[in-house]
């Protein structure tokens, strides 16, 4: 039987990524380039790791956010990280870079030498979208005040 090729879904991957522009508009609020938000991930009485919001670059059309996890696994293995694009002219975030890869296509050939799913884009997306929502529904920020 023979396998039929992937084909990308277009309006999938561009919901998940006006839904995550809205995520991370509402996580980063009005911070700027230059500044770090932390954000603590806690359960009733459990610690799951920090989520960390940096704006790592700032344009009027364009914004680059990197977003990273900490937590009680670190010295075992690295915690995610990747870069995010925020498109404001078009309300869209995308991911850009991921555990130091990047560029990712629509879609893959599979298998390929570097493991990737055929829908390896829309996955990262989605992920991102996880990992936002629950950042915003479970999160406490953990910023210090600064101190004039």
């Amino acid at each position: 039987m023979a396998r039929t090729a992937y084909v990308t879904d277009l309006k999938s991957l561009q919901g998940e990524c006006s839904a995550n522009y809205l995520r991370l508009v509402r996580l980063v609020g009005d911070m700027e380039a230059g500044q770090r938000r932390d954000i603590a991930l806690r359960g009733d009485k459990q610690h799951f790791g920090d989520l960390h919001l940096y704006i790592q670059e700032q344009a009027p059309y364009t914004t680059m956010v990197n977003v990273s996890q900490t937590g009680p696994l670190d010295t075992v293995i690295e915690g995610p990280r990747m870069r995010v694009h925020l498109y404001h002219d078009v309300r869209m975030a995308e991911v850009t870079d991921f555990q130091r890869e990047r560029h990712f296509s629509g879609r893959y050939r599979y298998p390929n030498a570097r493991m990737h799913q055929p829908d390896e884009k829309l996955q990262l997306n989605r992920f991102l979208g996880e990992w936002l929502a629950h950042g915003l529904a479970h999160g406490h920020t953990i910023d210090v005040p600064e101190m004039p």
